[in-house]
């Protein structure tokens, strides 16, 4: 796991929303992005399912909310339709973002870590945790940047 303060690195990926290339939000807004181990599984589902409860709050706060793991982009969409989130889940072919944010592996080699960073508008990490934090800590943890 990638320590606060550190410059988050920057991708260009295929998205549920189409391209997603993170340059074009570092400097402007704050960015959540939760690495999650599977699509439409029951842990995932509650934990994106929260982001979506609380997506128009992070609007508000200029923040965008991206979810990565490795799964094709079909199953992404359609895990996307079902439970309508209306922020982007992005495709991490070869795994490259994992491995630049340092999110491990867990039961060997097939899933990846749960991990939530928060990137702050100047491009560093302001936050990063392993798990399923509530929400609440996330908005917690933007207001602290905030002052």
């Amino acid at each position: 796991m990638l320590p606060i303060g550190a410059k988050a690195p920057v991708f260009s990926a295929k998205s549920t929303k189409g391209p997603v290339d993170l340059r074009e939000y570092v400097g402007k807004q704050t960015i959540v992005l939760v690495f999650y181990p599977g699509d439409d599984t029951p842990v995932c589902t509650k934990q994106l399912c929260a982001l979506q409860d609380n997506y128009g709050t992070l609007q508000q706060k200029n923040t965008v909310v991206f979810g990565v793991n490795p799964g094709e982009l079909d199953k992404k969409q359609a895990f996307a339709t079902k439970f309508q989130y209306e922020f982007p889940l992005i495709v991490d072919e070869g795994q490259k973002i994992r491995e630049a944010y340092d999110v491990g592996k867990i039961l060997g080699l097939f899933f990846q870590q749960r991990i939530v960073y928060i990137i702050g508008k100047d491009g560093t990490i302001v936050y990063a945790k392993k798990g399923n934090p509530p929400v609440s800590e996330l908005l917690r943890a933007m207001e602290a940047q905030e002052q």
